[in-house]
């Protein structure tokens, strides 16, 4: 399964939004209810679907979903 499938059936379960789709340049700019406390959970979500932990430096710098998906490569040890 693609890292960007994942990332969509996390996005919907996060924002509790099964219709919701998401590219690797959504943004919160584009996700109304994407706010800090959202970020937050986005982020303890993903690190438990791909089971990685990411740095103070890695969360203060994802802000799209393309973000996310070059973090968690990166802590896979692979580009996707």
């Amino acid at each position: 399964m693609s890292v960007l499938l994942q990332l969509t059936s996390v996005f919907q379960e996060v924002f509790d939004n099964a219709e919701l789709t998401i590219t690797p340049t959504t943004n919160s700019h584009d996700i109304a209810d994407w706010d800090s406390v959202a970020q937050v959970k986005l982020v303890l979500a993903v690190e438990e679907v791909f089971a990685v932990r990411f740095t103070s430096d890695e969360i203060s710098n994802i802000h799209s979903v393309g973000d996310f998906i070059s973090a968690v490569a990166r802590q896979k040890g692979s580009v996707e």
